[in-house]
């Protein structure tokens, strides 16, 4: 089953994902899809006020490549990923728990003090790819409060289910959740 849909003005057919017995997802990957991760950046860039973050932070892994492309696009030197596991190359990381509708059980985020040092006093923009339960947008924004930042912004190119309904997410498109026969659910 699939969910055919436009995103940033592209046609996509997204595969429908099993979460429960009656709760399936569309899948949005944007890994291998160059057209779709360089028209997104460019509408949310165009959606969110350039004057209005200094630096931008995404969670670790799917949304990787709109953040960077953002970032070109903006020609913005320094963006922020918060990894799911601590790397030897990051000092005395800080850590928040998260829980994600496409994860099962909790997770990790992890940003490393030096990020955190850069974060202190700034102006922050959370970009994901999709928003759903709102869990890794949470943890996002504890690490910035955590490493003394503002969260100034919140932009995703989709939010799924109830996130549409939210006011304080910037968003390129709604995207329903599924019946198991593949009818959106209402």
């Amino acid at each position: 089953m699939k969910y055919t849909m436009k995103i940033a003005g592209l046609k996509r057919d997204l595969p429908l994902c099993k979460i429960t017995d009656d709760l399936y997802i569309a899948a949005f990957i944007c890994f291998g899809d160059a057209e779709v991760t360089v028209a997104c950046a460019k509408a949310l860039l165009k959606a969110v006020p350039a004057d209005s973050y200094d630096y931008m932070l995404t969670a670790e892994a799917k949304s990787i490549p709109i953040i960077h492309e953002m970032a070109r696009q903006s020609k913005a030197t320094k963006y922020f990923i918060a990894r799911k596991g601590p790397k030897v190359y990051m000092p005395d990381p800080l850590r928040v728990s998260d829980r994600s509708i496409t994860t099962k059980g909790e997770q990790a985020l992890y940003l490393g003090r030096d990020d955190a040092e850069l974060i202190r006093g700034k102006r922050i923009l959370l970009v994901d790819d999709v928003i759903s339960t709102g869990g890794s947008l949470r943890a996002m924004e504890e690490l910035v409060k955590m490493a003394g930042g503002i969260v100034t912004g919140r932009a995703a190119v989709l939010a799924e289910g109830d996130a549409a309904k939210r006011d304080d997410i910037v968003f390129l498109a709604p995207l329903p959740v599924f019946n198991a026969d593949g009818t959106p659910k209402a």
